[in-house]
């Protein structure tokens, strides 16, 4: 088959390289255009970009795909399939319909459980014990497509979204590649899916950050390893405002008030929660400065009393 691939972060690369490796044809590549990044503010290429560039394959960064100009490239380009990766637009009615094997999507969530554009931290924030990768065909709803098959994964108690994301990556590309055959033979299967169990996943920002200590020990456990490696959860300490890289969660309970240091030497950093559930930081990155363990950070910072 002739394949155009649509992808944009490091959790596509796999996937790109995968039909890249399957002996298919990819005729070409859409991603995101390229981001400033940094205090320099200096355009930086997508991770599918740079794959796909390294591979010879030509790339398209269109600002839109609504009008007319993305669609003219791909008939121009004539894809048996469109395969899509967290590419981060939405597809209209008319690249929808253009190839003749249709859209599929690769999609880092049980459908029709989180939906949307950030299913992997979603899945951690919340505490979920699974998750998975779906291929689907794709509609013009978001997520809303027919399920073609689903792979399934336990989360790791004190796996980060990071380290998932970098799981369900390979987990997707082998999904994908092993798709493709029905696929081309019109046999893939259409299963509807029941929108009452569905829920949306949305972007994370840096209001999500700051950390509650009313919440229980697992649910701040689970905002860290939601929210990393960003936006990161935070809290402030001795004065100082902190990422919270690494937590876990102690046996331990305590009749103080919720985010009462209860700990805090070289035997560990220990913070009451608001169930009286205790949880230990063992890493943290102070403003400004590197990661450091939290027995480092002590050294500098009596952090004691309740922190806010």
């Amino acid at each position: 088959m002739r394949i155009v691939f649509m992808g944009t972060p490091a959790f596509a690369v796999p996937s790109l390289q995968a039909l890249l490796d399957s002996g298919h044809t990819v005729a070409g590549v859409f991603t995101q255009p390229d981001k400033p990044v940094g205090r320099k503010q200096l355009l930086q290429p997508p991770p599918v970009k740079e794959t796909a560039l390294a591979a010879g394959i030509p790339v398209y960064q269109p600002t839109t795909l609504k009008d007319g100009a993305a669609l003219e490239i791909l008939r121009g380009l004539q894809p048996d399939l469109i395969a899509v990766a967290a590419y981060g637009k939405i597809l209209p009615p008319a690249i929808l319909e253009l190839p003749r094997y249709g859209c599929v999507n690769v999609h880092a969530s049980l459908l029709p459980k989180y939906r949307g554009a950030a299913p992997i931290q979603w899945c951690v924030l919340n505490g979920e014990r699974k998750t998975g990768v779906t291929m689907m065909h794709m509609a013009e709803g978001l997520d809303t497509g027919d399920i073609i098959t689903q792979a399934e994964t336990p989360i790791n108690p004190n796996e980060t979204a990071g380290e998932l994301q970098d799981r369900l990556a390979v987990i997707g590309a082998r999904l994908l590649v092993d798709t493709l055959p029905a696929l081309e033979a019109g046999t893939a299967p259409r299963t509807p899916q029941e929108d009452s169990l569905s829920c949306y996943a949305s972007m994370l920002t840096k209001a999500l950050s700051p950390i509650d200590w009313n919440k229980s020990a697992w649910e701040i456990h689970c905002k860290v390893r939601g929210l990393a490696p960003w936006p990161s959860a935070t809290a402030v300490l001795d004065g100082v405002h902190c990422k919270i890289l690494k937590t876990a969660c102690r046996d331990r309970h305590e009749n103080v008030p919720a985010g009462t240091v209860v700990q805090a030497d070289k035997k560990g950093l220990l913070v009451a929660c608001g169930d009286g559930s205790v949880l230990e930081i063992l890493e943290l990155q102070p403003d400004g400065k590197k990661p450091m363990a939290a027995a480092a950070f002590l050294l500098g910072h009596p952090v004691k009393g309740t922190l806010a």
